[in-house]
């Protein structure tokens, strides 16, 4: 399926009215990424074609027209501070299209600019979560709250801030030329078992509460921690693909004032802590068998009580698919200043003594 295709087969009616066609591929191997643009001289046209053509059969290919508004025609582009505010939404029933959400949000929202349901690139299949952007911030914000746990088709929906594209677009610059990752954190990453999130450069105003609502519509938690003082925390989860899906996610996104660096923490069979008596475990001195003056090798140190960078508590983040890689510490490594923080290693899984 090329764009001469799509032009001459498949919107054959409406070919006079097509300014452009351009079909998406790998920049590596050529090939179709599955979906494209089309271009109309018109709004009514593409409005027509929009309404009769999405859902029936493509001509020659056992395949339905699958068509949604793109986000802004070439003559009609955001520049880098365009307004674009987007929202998570997760446990999407299997039977749900990119209309059917559009759709369900649009009927509350007016500022709805479009909506992409996640499928598997190998089966075809939805990945049962999706993303919905406004144009309005007040909207995308009463969305999130208004739009949590209602019903779509067979399931309820659960709502939660997206990353920000703009922010994991440098984070993969930096990632791409020359991270830095530890063994330990090789260890953690491949470790089946591990299900904790590391949390790097969080605001100080973020408290456990707010932490755990923003992870909450990425799975079950298990538990949330921010040492004292500690420009960080820890949200371990009850299974490895939530936690997975929270870092692919989340990873860059604006929380409360910073956008925040996620990571994996230590897995159970890699921590190497020292043992506590079981009564000063929990005291304010150390956090599950972790000496808090430990943390100050790595950048963390008490927040400056002037510090007035957090702007907005409640801005939450745009797209963004990318993964950063861990940083490695150097041996007898000086403490880097508050913007460059290191990851430090996260807590110790361990239940506190029976009564």
């Amino acid at each position: 399926m090329d764009e001469n295709y799509l032009n001459y087969q498949a919107f054959a009616s409406v070919a006079p009215q097509i300014a452009n066609v351009k079909i998406i591929r790998n920049k590596q191997s050529g090939l179709s990424e599955g979906y494209g643009f089309i271009e109309f001289h018109s709004r009514a046209a593409a409005e027509y074609t929009l309404m009769n053509f999405n859902g029936q059969m493509m001509p020659n290919v056992d395949m339905a027209f699958k068509l949604n508004w793109a986000s802004a025609s070439t003559g009609d582009k955001r520049g880098d501070n365009g307004s674009d505010h987007t929202i998570f939404v997760g446990d999407l029933a299997a039977d749900v299209t990119d209309s059917m959400l559009e759709e369900v949000f649009r009927a509350s929202y007016p500022s709805v600019r479009g909506a992409k349901v996640v499928v598997d690139k190998v089966t075809g299949r939805p990945k049962g979560y999706g993303f919905v952007r406004f144009g309005d911030l007040n909207e995308q914000t009463r969305a999130m709250t208004e739009m949590n746990g209602m019903m779509l088709s067979t399931r309820q929906m659960r709502i939660g801030p997206a990353a920000n594209k703009k922010n994991m677009d440098a984070q993969q610059t930096y990632t791409t030329n020359g991270a830095y990752q530890s063994s330990q954190g090789n260890l953690s990453e491949n470790d089946p078992n591990n299900t904790t999130v590391f949390v790097g450069g969080l605001d100080s105003n973020v408290n456990e509460e707010y932490l755990r609502q923003t992870f909450t519509p990425y799975g079950e938690i298990a538990y949330v921690k921010i040492p004292v003082g500690k420009r960080c925390g820890f949200v371990q989860f009850t299974s490895r693909s939530s936690a997975e899906e929270a870092i692919r996610m989340l990873n860059g996104s604006l929380i409360g004032g910073q956008n925040v660096r996620l990571s994996w923490g230590r897995s159970p069979q890699n921590r190497q802590a020292p043992q506590q008596d079981a009564n000063s475990q929990y005291n304010g001195n150390n956090y599950y068998g972790y000496q808090q003056q430990g943390y100050e090798g790595y950048g963390y140190s008490a927040p400056n009580a002037q510090d007035s960078s957090v702007q907005n508590y409640y801005g939450y983040p745009g797209y963004g698919n990318y993964e950063q890689q861990q940083q490695q510490a150097a041996p007898q490594q000086q403490p880097l200043p508050a913007q460059e923080e290191q990851q430090q290693p996260p807590p110790p899984q361990q239940q506190p003594p029976q009564q």
